[in-house]
């Protein structure tokens, strides 16, 4: 086998889904690679991914992929274009591991288990001969002549190293910020790095009643304290200890997180989104008509869910025990404004313990974006979560790590 390998020696730290990608494209164009991950086993951010399920990718088309990069998409073109979503889904494929392709265009493996994922591609790992070193920490680099020569510690000599270390989300599973150091000790410029796709904390005493609550097709809109609209969408999303959670919210915290970080910001929740507030105030008539001898507090049963209510009856000012046909049409016109605009005060982002990626990273002005080679020191490569691009939830921000990860692989083999 050693005959059919370029003399190319590559070392990727790193073994997430930008590090094993790498190591793939690297190793199928015949160079001779040393993967080096600090934990004990690959893939261990990515066995979390999804609940476990790990969404690989979106399979929606190019102009909606980049519509849901939140930062830097331009720079994604390139790699993007040389390995998509549907070429990460033909390769997946074709290594063993079937897919399917659930609401919202999220790609899972067919067993909706990650772990799935992350075997075919060891397997592959290993079809490829590539020299894998666990519980392996790297510290420093031999750059001579701003020519990156391997590592000086441990020592591997090597044409081209490539870093694919993580962000900062989730530390547990290592990613604690080593590309970054890695980075500025080279002298490259690193964005600042805040969680991004993370829960929001409320200072609302309610919230905590309302902890476990979960909702499903709400309107979820925020706004700065001028009154401007910052994010409006309907989804799902569910009330914790602290604040707020699920999916609108993620997707939300990439959006709003820079203004979050300097100000309060106002959440509205319009419960009913499929109905017009004159549509909403006939339901309730009718509901309080029905239920007219009943007090207040046991009239909403059948329109809201149970932990809210008492939450909403509070912010009504009606007193719970008002029998339900002495309520005006005034407090009754209050109280659809309330379930059409329950409010809430957003105080700040939680912590890259929460945050499902990191935004912010290598500066991609110090990054070719074609081979992800750095600019200012040669055979240098970044790939995946530790460079300054992120995107919305959905698959999206595993196949950056992938296409990213696959162009530097590529890129080194061909020193």
């Amino acid at each position: 086998k050693a005959n059919f390998m370029s003399n190319k020696k590559v070392v990727v730290v790193g073994g997430g889904a930008a590090g094993m990608m790498a190591c793939i494209a690297a190793a199928r164009n015949k160079a001779d690679v040393t993967l080096v991950e600090k934990n004990e086993r690959l893939g261990k951010k990515l066995y979390i991914t999804g609940k476990g399920r790990c969404n690989l990718t979106n399979a929606c088309e190019t102009d909606k992929f980049f519509d849901n990069i939140c930062r830097n998409s331009k720079f994604m073109y390139s790699s993007f274009n040389a390995f998509t979503n549907f070429d990460l889904m033909y390769m997946i494929e074709d290594l063993g591991c079937k897919l399917c392709i659930q609401r919202g265009n999220r790609v899972f493996p067919l067993s909706e288990r990650s772990i799935d994922i992350i075997n075919v591609l060891e397997k592959e790992l290993k079809r490829l001969n590539v020299k894998i070193l666990l519980d392996t920490a790297v510290n420093d680099f031999e750059i001579k002549t701003d020519v990156c020569k391997g590592l000086k510690s441990p020592k591997i000599e090597s044409d081209c190293v490539i870093i694919a270390t993580g962000g900062l989300s989730y530390p547990t599973t290592g990613s604690t910020g080593d590309g970054h150091r890695f980075a500025e000790k080279l002298g490259l410029r690193v964005e600042k790095c805040t969680p991004s796709l993370t829960p929001i904390n409320s200072d609302n005493s309610f919230v905590k009643e309302l902890q476990g609550l979960s909702l499903k097709n709400v309107n979820l809109s925020i706004f700065d304290k001028k009154n401007k609209e910052l994010f409006s969408k309907q989804g799902e999303m569910l009330f914790t200890h602290f604040g707020i959670s699920g999916p609108l919210v993620l997707t939300a915290s990439a959006i709003v997180g820079d203004i979050l970080g300097k100000e309060n910001l106002r959440a509205k929740i319009d419960l009913k989104p499929a109905l017009s507030v004159e549509q909403l105030d006939a339901r309730v008539l009718r509901d309080f008509e029905e239920q007219k001898n009943k007090s207040f507090k046991n009239s909403l049963n059948g329109l809201l869910p149970k932990t809210v209510i008492p939450v909403i009856i509070g912010l009504s000012q009606i007193k719970e025990d008002t029998v339900v046909n002495q309520i005006t049409a005034k407090q009754r016109r209050m109280l659809v404004d309330i379930i059409k605009g329950f409010e809430l005060n957003l105080t700040s982002l939680r912590g890259f313990n929460e945050a499902v990626i990191t935004r912010g990273g290598v500066c991609i002005k110090e990054i070719n974006p074609k081979t992800m080679e750095t600019k200012r020191i040669k055979n240098l490569y970044f790939a995946g979560e530790v460079i300054d691009i992120d995107a919305m939830t959905g698959g999206f921000n595993l196949q950056l790590a992938f296409s990213t990860g696959y162009a530097a692989g590529y890129a080194a083999s061909k020193v």
